[in-house]
């Protein structure tokens, strides 16, 4: 089994599993999920035990991910790009804080918003943390980055982010393995005030991370993962990441003689990349994401000599892809062959027999009377509510805000202040918002459309499964405006009644909309029939 065919997502998972690592963090979020679920799916992390369930939020699996490593084992802690605002109060601190076990963050970007709601590029947290970012190119770089990464981490005493986009996570190819090392054996860390971030401790330590950046400086400069690709002329490219991939494509199918510069481990290796920047007066950089590294080799050489995304030379927004490198290395492209449909578009939409149909359906009829008919939505399948015929969500805007925005419009008057949540979204940023209403006494109304899955990243475990009245009541909720509805189309008018009532009510109330994903009651049933027939 030295070779595998593996997604991007994968051999980081298998990298990390043949590294030594102890657990695994994360919460589901395309395009990071294929991570923690290969792990899980894994014989090899069941002896010895690697730890692989899912964590309520980004921020509790940083956190988690964290004390392992103060315990002295290797983790790795994985999420979207979105994913790492809410993770990002750790992780910031934890770079000051320093690591002992290894500590790998792997952030999945989404150039292009195929599943997500804006482009964020990770890698200017991880210059914001001043911690090493390393960006592979492939799947057999991610592999082997991977590993490098832990052993980078152990060596630097920091956590280390590995960045990867969509196209690299979600694309499949040979990925040769090598030796796997057995876990680290317990050992806590002892260095009580490194952890302790009172002030005289942090200024200490955030000292010492600004004295570190001279040593990961040099770890750039000679890291076989920089390295020059020799050729003529006077123009040149710098690459970054997935950009390799890209440029190197470009390069052999025009059989060009560019000088090319790869970069894939941060800081930037300032030495390496003046020598190679004086050679030359065209420079291309090519970047997936932000225009993060062409503005930083702007501002140390000025703007005579390099064209990218700021200057349009590529495109300021979406994934690169080789036809627009070309043609910014000024090269005449074939026209682009256009594809006949053979079917119209289509927007998504809900699943036939999904449970949101039928809530969505109830809502629209108990709104009906009112003068605003605004429902604040959030982050889940149910968001497909906002188009037809259903037009039933106002906003989406991130994780847990349909709660605070409901209420804050409640604050500036508005009657009814209703929003709909997932379940696992509601335990993933939800509860302290509903803990503000009740707080507040706010005239609100919450949703929460229980399926018993993370349903729109592929039907994960969901925190709170079965405990949302105990934990509604928990936050002082009054029992009797925790109301239960089943959205079926045969209760159309009984739970219509219910929302209206709801809605009526000056206070905060809750609605659990409770009816399984059909999705993983699908799954559920054909793996029941597999075991029913399977011989004994």
């Amino acid at each position: 089994m030295n070779k595998q065919l593996l997604l991007g997502a994968e051999a980081i998972a298998q990298a990390a599993l043949d590294a030594g690592i102890s657990g695994v963090y994360a919460y589901p979020g395309t395009p990071s999920t294929e991570i923690t679920e290969y792990v899980q799916k894994s014989p090899q992390a069941k002896e010895p035990f690697v730890r692989s369930a899912w964590a309520t939020n980004e921020k509790t699996a940083y956190e988690a991910a964290l004390g392992m490593s103060y315990a002295g084992k290797r983790s790795l802690v994985c999420m979207k790009h979105v994913g790492l605002n809410v993770a990002a109060d750790a992780f910031m601190n934890s770079s000051v804080t320093g690591i002992h076990g290894g500590l790998v963050i792997v952030v999945a970007d989404d150039p292009s918003m195929h599943s997500s709601q804006n482009e964020q590029d990770s890698r200017v947290y991880g210059k914001f943390a001043m911690i090493p970012v390393l960006e592979p190119a492939n799947q057999q770089e991610t592999y082997n980055m991977t590993r490098h990464a832990f052993d980078l981490s152990e060596q630097t005493a920091l956590p280390v982010l590995l960045r990867i986009p969509t196209r690299l996570s979600h694309s499949r190819a040979v990925v040769t393995r090598k030796e796997t090392r057995p876990q680290n054996n317990l050992a806590p860390s002892e260095e009580k005030g490194k952890w302790i971030l009172l002030p005289a401790n942090a200024r200490r330590n955030y000292q010492q991370l600004l004295e570190k950046q001279q040593q990961l400086m040099s770890l750039s400069e000679s890291s076989p993962y920089n390295k020059i690709m020799e050729g003529t002329g006077k123009k040149a490219a710098i690459a970054f990441g997935i950009g390799y991939n890209y440029a190197m494509e470009v390069i052999g199918s025009y059989k060009l003689q560019i000088p090319l510069l790869k970069i894939s481990q941060y800081p930037l290796p300032e030495h390496k990349i003046k020598a190679f920047c004086d050679q030359y007066d065209d420079i291309l950089i090519v970047e997936e994401g932000y225009p993060v590294y062409e503005e930083l080799l702007k501002g140390y050489f000025g703007n005579r000599k390099f064209r990218g995304r700021l200057d349009g030379a590529l495109p300021r927004m979406g994934e690169l892809s080789p036809a627009p490198l070309a043609k910014a290395l000024g090269l005449t492209t074939s026209e682009t062959k256009v594809i006949p449909a053979i079917v119209a578009s289509r927007p998504p939409m809900l699943c036939q027999g999904c449970g949101h149909r039928d809530l969505f359906d109830a809502l629209n009829l108990a709104m009906e009377s009112y003068p605003y008919k605004q429902v604040f939505g959030d982050i889940g399948c149910y968001t497909l509510g906002a188009l037809p015929p259903y037009n039933a969500i106002s906003t989406c805007v991130d994780m847990g805000a349909s709660i605070t925005m409901a209420k804050g419009a409640a604050d500036a008057g508005l009657r009814p202040a209703v929003c709909v949540i997932g379940d696992s979204t509601f335990t993933h940023s939800g509860m302290t918002g509903l803990l503000d209403a009740v707080n507040d006494r706010s005239s609100v109304t919450i949703i929460i459309s229980d399926n018993d899955t993370t349903a729109m990243t592929g039907g994960q475990d969901s925190a709170g499964t079965g405990r949302f009245f105990d934990i509604c009541k928990g936050l002082g909720v009054e029992e009797e405006h925790i109301r239960l509805m089943v959205p079926l189309k045969k209760n159309l008018n009984e739970n219509s009644t219910i929302l209206k009532e709801e809605l009526d009510y000056n206070g905060v109330s809750v609605i659990i909309s409770q009816r399984e994903c059909v999705q993983t009651l699908k799954k559920q049933k054909k793996q029941c029939t597999k075991i029913s027939s399977s011989p004994a």
